[in-house]
C-alpha cells in the first residue's frame, strides 16, 4: 500500500538539529487565511513540526479556525493599545461613565501595559485582583492603593472582559482569558439616612451657612450633580418651581457637564413656601457678592458657586456638606444619603412609590422601591408596637 500524499500546504525538509549538529527531519506547513480586513495584509502560517501527525493536525485546526471566522493572526497589539482601542471606541458613553472605566483599567494597564494581548493570561489577572485585594500596589502617580473591595474588584474584572471582547470582534484575540474569573459581586451599601429628627437639627444649624440652600435641595433629593448643575434660570419664584436639567459632576478630576443621566432625571418640581424662602435668601447673598466684587464677580448662574460666581466642583460640595454636618452636630452620612433620606422620609410617610420615584427622577419605580424597602429603626419599633397590639388582642380573644 503506498504512502499517503502530503497535503499541498505541507512539505517535508532536511534541517539541521541544533544540538547535536546531525541533520533530521521537519514538516513545514505553510497556510494562507486571506487578507487582514482593516489592514489588506495577507495572513499566512508558517510552521515547522517534528512529526507528520502533528503537523497534520495543527492544519486542520487552522483551517477550521479560517472557515468558522475565529482564527487569529499573531498581532503586536499591547494591552494598554486595546485598552486605549476599546475606549477610543466608546463614542456614546457619558464623561462620567468613560472616567470610571479608565479607573477600572488603571491597575490592568499599570501592570500590563506593555505586554501583548495575546499573551495575557489569567495567572496575569488572577495575580493582579490579589494585590488589588490585599492593596499597597503603586497608582501611575506613585500614589499607594488602598484595599479594593469586592464590588471594585467586580467592576475591574467585567471592564477588562469587555476590552479582551472587542480585541476578539476586533480580531486579534482568539478568546477571553478573563470568563473563567468569578468575582464575587459584594454586599451592597445599604443607604445610612437621618431620622426627621436629625434633618430638623442639621436645618436649624445652616443659619449662618452660606451654602445652606445646597442642603437643604440635597435633603429634598437633589443629586450631587444636580446641584451642581442647577442654575437661577431653572428655579421660578413666580411659578414656585424649580426645574432640574444639566447635571455636574466629576470625571477625571475635572467638572465636566452633561444632560442628565435618564428623561425621568429631567424633572421640574413644585417649591413649597419655606425651599423659596431658603433660595431667595440665597440669591440675596449672591446678589450682596457681585456687589461687592464688582467687575470680578463672574455672572454665570449657577445656584451653587464661590463668592466669585464660579461654580463648585463637585468634590468641593462633598467637602462642604461634611463640615457642614460635623458643625451641625448630627451622625455623618454621605451627601447622597441626603437624597436617600428624602426618599426614606417620604416612604415612611406612606407617599405612593410612583409619586417618590417622579420626585427623585428614578426611570423606574421598582428601583425606588428596591432602595427604600428598608426603614430607620424607629418605624420599626412602630411596627414591632403595632403587631404587639396584634398579637394581644388576639390573645385577649382567644382566652
Amino acid at each position: 500500500m503506498s504512502r499517503q500524499q502530503l497535503p499541498p500546504q505541507i512539505t517535508k525538509i532536511e534541517v539541521t538539529e541544533r544540538r547535536t549538529g546531525k541533520p533530521g527531519i521537519r514538516y513545514e506547513v505553510v497556510a494562507d487565511a486571506g487578507r487582514d480586513p482593516e489592514t489588506g495584509k495577507r495572513h499566512q502560517v508558517r510552521r515547522r513540526f517534528r512529526t507528520e501527525k502533528e503537523a497534520k493536525e495543527a492544519l486542520a485546526k487552522f483551517l477550521a479556525d479560517a472557515a468558522s471566522g475565529s482564527f487569529v493572526p499573531r498581532k503586536d497589539v499591547t494591552v494598554e493599545e486595546a485598552c486605549a482601542d476599546w475606549l477610543a471606541s466608546m463614542h456614546w458613553a457619558r464623561a462620567t461613565t468613560l472616567s470610571g472605566y479608565e479607573y477600572n483599567l488603571a491597575p490592568l494597564r499599570e501592570m500590563h501595559g506593555p505586554l501583548p494581548v495575546q499573551k495575557l493570561t489569567r495567572k496575569h489577572l488572577d495575580d493582579m485582583v490579589a494585590a488589588l485585594k490585599k492593596g499597597g500596589s503603586k497608582t501611575e502617580k506613585g500614589n499607594t492603593r488602598r484595599p479594593w473591595s469586592n464590588r471594585s474588584l467586580k467592576r475591574a474584572v467585567e471592564t477588562t472582559s469587555w476590552v479582551l471582547d472587542y480585541g476578539i470582534e476586533r480580531k486579534f484575540l482568539s478568546h477571553n482569558v478573563s470568563r473563567a474569573i468569578k468575582p464575587k459581586a459584594g454586599k451592597k451599601r445599604k443607604p445610612q439616612t437621618y431620622t426627621p429628627a436629625e434633618v430638623s437639627k442639621f436645618l436649624t444649624s445652616l443659619e449662618a451657612d452660606r451654602n445652606g440652600h445646597l442642603w437643604f435641595l440635597a435633603l429634598s433629593g437633589l443629586r450631587r450633580g444636580e446641584l451642581g448643575g442647577l442654575r437661577w434660570s431653572g428655579v421660578d419664584f413666580k411659578a414656585k418651581t424649580i426645574t432640574v436639567h444639566i447635571g455636574r459632576a466629576a470625571a477625571g478630576g475635572k467638572a465636566v457637564e452633561d444632560d442628565p443621566k435618564t428623561e425621568a432625571s429631567e424633572r421640574t418640581l413644585p417649591m413649597d413656601d419655606e425651599m423659596v424662602a431658603v433660595l431667595r435668601k440665597a440669591r440675596r447673598r449672591q446678589a450682596a457678592d457681585k456687589l461687592q466684587l464688582g467687575k470680578a464677580y463672574q455672572n454665570l448662574d449657577y445656584v451653587a458657586c464661590n463668592e466669585d460666581g464660579t461654580p463648585y466642583h463637585p468634590d468641593t460640595l462633598t467637602h462642604k456638606w461634611a463640615k457642614a454636618v460635623k458643625v451641625a452636630g448630627v451622625r455623618h452620612i454621605r451627601l447622597h444619603d441626603a437624597r436617600h433620606t428624602c426618599g426614606t422620609i417620604m416612604h415612611l410617610r406612606k407617599v405612593p412609590m410612583a409619586v417618590i420615584a417622579a420626585w427623585l427622577g428614578h426611570a423606574d419605580a421598582s428601583v425606588t422601591a428596591r432602595i427604600y424597602t428598608h426603614s430607620q429603626a424607629e418605624a420599626l419599633a412602630e411596627a414591632s408596637k403595632t403587631l404587639g397590639e396584634v398579637v394581644t388582642t388576639r390573645d385577649i380573644e382567644a382566652g
